[in-house]
């Protein structure tokens, strides 16, 4: 479980292991997938006479000729008006569609809870399903380094990997004094947000919210479970994944539960969390939620569902994972910790999970009819969310609870950017901005399951084209072929 994040870190285990981890980490010297380099001289490329899909109007405009140089955007032209310089690559647009470069808001790069090497196997699953970009959820001070590396490393051409455009270093308390000391410790470190989890105790919450401030640094993650989700927006807490007390705020019993958790924190409080989960699906209120839901529009306060995570969960047990196409480009020791953890599964954990999903789907529905800030994340690598594939799944999943295709693809696209501030450089297909882009065979915008359909990726204007693609993952796939099945 998330919670038990916190136990490690205040482990004394952990201050013998990642002295290890940051040395193994930097010299790749555990198998890191995908960090083949490109060329790091960047030609120009041409995509001629393709439908660029403008994820800001929704709507499609071509045909164009769209010239990369330099890793940026340099012309979108009508094909009379264009002028490709001799020596440029010409990728043929003819009949399809180009999209920005899509983004995971949730997934997990480290495993620091469980003493494994970080997730590089991850990367080309990333990159060849048109994932140029990740938000990191749960890093740590000592982790910050390997992020930077990363970051130079992709931008200069010598790893094929998503921009990590945000990581976050978990802040756990369990003291308000201790929590306002880890806030600053991430700050120094280079921690782009504060990554809470749902065991954090409500004092210690409040002190990395005002601590958060004072170092101008955002907080991210779950809403505690002490903590209403309106009184977190209240307060500032930027976003709320998985959609953490939502559930309880569109029940009929929201101020039950919570006098029954007053006074815990830690496990105790994370486990009557769990108990009361059961009763929380049932009282499900759609008037309540519609309440909840304008409130948070209201707020701004950004919603991340991770609406796949319920899904794969309330599929039926008995599922043999070695039959997934997918699961040869899981690393070995991955392979291990998903098996375990659905064997661990109880019957009724799995009867919870199947009345979690169909009220997850029932939130994010009044979610967008309330024009609340939604952004599509998977918290991948959990059990059967598989890296960058995930991601397709989730757009689908939206689309299924009332989102259109268009405002689905914005929600991996523009939106994040927006929200991290960060739309002047990515986030659409508009000259001046970086060439992390996905062309398509069919249209996105009628059917959002055609974001899978990709011929080429440019990541900073390198291009990847289907071949490549096929290699990366090829690759992927060897190397972890002496991965024993299940």
């Amino acid at each position: 479980m998330k919670h038990q994040l916190g136990n490690f870190l205040r482990s004394p285990t952990f201050r013998h292991v990642i002295s290890a981890c940051i040395v193994a980490a930097m010299s790749c010297a555990w198998p890191c997938r995908g960090v083949a380099a490109v060329e790091s001289v960047r030609p120009s490329v041409a995509i001629t006479d393709v439908t660029v899909v403008d994820v800001e109007q929704g709507r499609t405009i071509g045909l164009r000729t769209v010239l990369i140089e330099g890793g940026r955007v340099v012309a979108i032209d009508e094909p009379a008006a264009s002028h490709i310089p001799d020596g440029a690559q010409r990728v043929d647009g003819h009949g399809r569609f180009l999209i920005p470069g899509l983004v995971d808001m949730h997934v997990h790069l480290f495993n620091n809870a469980t003493h494994r090497p970080p997730n590089t196997w991850a990367f080309p699953l990333f990159i060849a399903n048109g994932i140029t970009a990740v938000r990191e959820m749960a890093a740590i001070p000592q982790s910050m380094p390997i992020v930077h590396a990363w970051r130079k490393a992709t931008e200069n051409g010598t790893l094929i990997a998503p921009h990590i455009i945000a990581a976050g270093v978990v802040a756990y308390g369990p003291s308000p004094d201790e929590a306002v000391r880890q806030v600053d410790v991430a700050a120094d470190a280079g921690a782009d947000f504060i990554k809470v989890f749902s065991d954090i105790s409500a004092p210690s919450w409040r002190a990395v919210i005002d601590a958060a401030h004072r170092r101008s640094l955002p907080v991210m993650g779950h809403v505690p479970a002490g903590i209403s989700v309106l009184a977190a927006a209240q307060a500032g807490q930027r976003t709320d994944e998985h959609l953490t007390q939502i559930f309880e705020s569109c029940s009929t019993i929201e101020r039950a539960v919570f006098d029954e958790r007053h006074g815990l924190e830690g496990e105790a409080l994370v486990a009557r969390s769990d108990a009361q989960e059961s009763r929380v699906l049932e009282a499900f209120d759609q008037p309540a939620c519609d309440h909840v839901a304008a409130a948070l529009a209201k707020s701004g306060q950004a919603q991340v569902p991770t609406l796949v995570l319920p899904y794969e969960e309330s599929k039926p047990a008995g599922r043999a994972p070695a039959n997934d196409s997918r699961w040869k480009y899981l690393r070995t020791d991955e392979r291990t910790r998903w098996l375990r953890a659905q064997q661990s599964l109880t019957p009724d954990e799995r009867a919870v999970a199947a009345r979690r999903w169909p009220v997850a789907r029932k939130i994010v529905t009044t979610l967008h009819h309330a024009g609340a800030v939604l952004l599509a994340g998977t918290d991948t690598p959990m059990p059967n969310v598989y890296p960058g594939d995930s991601l397709h799944e989730e757009l689908a999943l939206l689309v299924e609870s009332g989102l259109s295709p268009a405002e689905a693809l914005r929600s991996a696209t523009l939106a994040p950017a927006l929200f991290l501030g960060i739309a002047d450089r990515m986030g659409s297909v508009s000259v001046g901005k970086r060439a992390d882009l996905v062309l398509l065979d069919a249209n996105p915008l009628t059917d959002i399951r055609n974001t899978r359909r990709i011929r080429a990726v440019l990541l900073d204007g390198h291009l990847l084209t289907h071949p490549a693609l096929v290699a990366l993952l090829a690759d992927a796939a060897k190397g972890n072929a002496d991965a024993p099945s299940h």
